[in-house]
């Protein structure tokens, strides 16, 4: 009986699998039939059909630190100038409402991540403690230092953006905007 179930699964095993297999002649065909059914791609594009990208700014073999001759410049002239300038957008409420809501979700972002970082830093602050080998310490007192400067730099960010807010909120009343824009 213990030879018996062995034996009987290779037979069915066996008989199984060429049921199911395909030979390569088979697939080959099916795939030639797909393809002659389906459309051809609508487009096909090739580099010709790409926009062409403009060469660099500066000139191979001159380096663009270099100070221009008093010659090489040439002025623009004026009627170019006022073309190139883009025009102020209209201050209208969603000038105002986009310009505050920026700033504010400026704020929100990085007071999030300042207290991620309060988190990490104090994570560290007790690893280190807990840390017996030199090695390891150092290591965490290393992250524990980039953590504290990344925390300083979010900081004088939120601080500017803070006066940032607070100038566009002044700079809204003197142009005459409903407080309700800013909100």
């Amino acid at each position: 009986m213990k030879l018996s179930a062995p034996l009987l699964a290779g037979v069915l095993v066996t008989l199984a699998v060429p049921a199911f297999a395909q030979s390569l002649g088979e697939l080959a065909q099916r795939e030639k039939e797909r393809r002659k059914t389906t459309p051809p791609a609508a487009k096909t594009y090739t580099n010709s059909d790409l926009k062409q990208v403009p060469p660099p700014s500066g000139t191979p073999g001159k380096p663009a630190d270099e100070p221009a001759k008093a010659g090489d410049a040439k002025k623009p002239e004026p009627e170019k100038v006022e073309a190139s300038k883009t025009p102020e957008p209209a201050k209208d409420e969603s000038y105002w409402r986009g310009r505050i809501m920026a700033a504010r979700e400026d704020v929100r972002r990085n007071e999030a991540f300042k207290e991620a970082l309060q988190t990490r830093i104090n994570a560290l602050t007790a690893d280190f403690s807990a840390r017996d080998d030199p090695y390891q310490r150092a290591k965490v007192a290393d992250d524990r230092q980039k953590a504290l400067a990344e925390m300083a730099r979010v900081s004088a960010d939120i601080e500017k953006t803070t006066k940032q807010i607070a100038e566009i909120e002044d700079e809204a009343r003197r142009a005459g905007v409903p407080p309700g824009w800013l909100r």
